[in-house]
């Protein structure tokens, strides 16, 4: 049975924009994420968790990434949220370092 045409989205860049949201923005925010985690925790600890859990955290953020309605959007959320975690990751090493 084919797939309703109302739900198909035949223009290349909407197309584009969640495929590489999915992937790209995805990992940028699993890694940035763990990242952030380890500047404020035990770096060993997070860094081997995170084999795995960066894993999970990848997969669902690809798969918010195809749910949603605008691909240009959710590459909006994942940068701001990369950015976020970039900031948690610096603030974290100048007070880790301070002390």
């Amino acid at each position: 049975m084919p797939a309703n045409s109302k739900y198909l989205n035949p223009a290349f860049w909407p197309r584009f924009s969640k495929i590489t949201a999915a992937i790209l923005g995805g990992y940028f925010v699993s890694v940035t994420f763990h990242l952030a985690l380890a500047s404020w925790f035990s770096r060993a600890d997070v860094l081997i968790t995170m084999a795995f859990s960066g894993f999970i955290l990848w997969v669902a953020l690809m798969v918010i990434a195809f749910l949603a309605k605008s691909g240009w959007k959710i590459w909006g959320i994942y940068i701001l949220l990369t950015l976020l975690f970039y900031l948690f990751i610096y603030l974290g090493q100048t007070y880790n370092t301070a002390k």
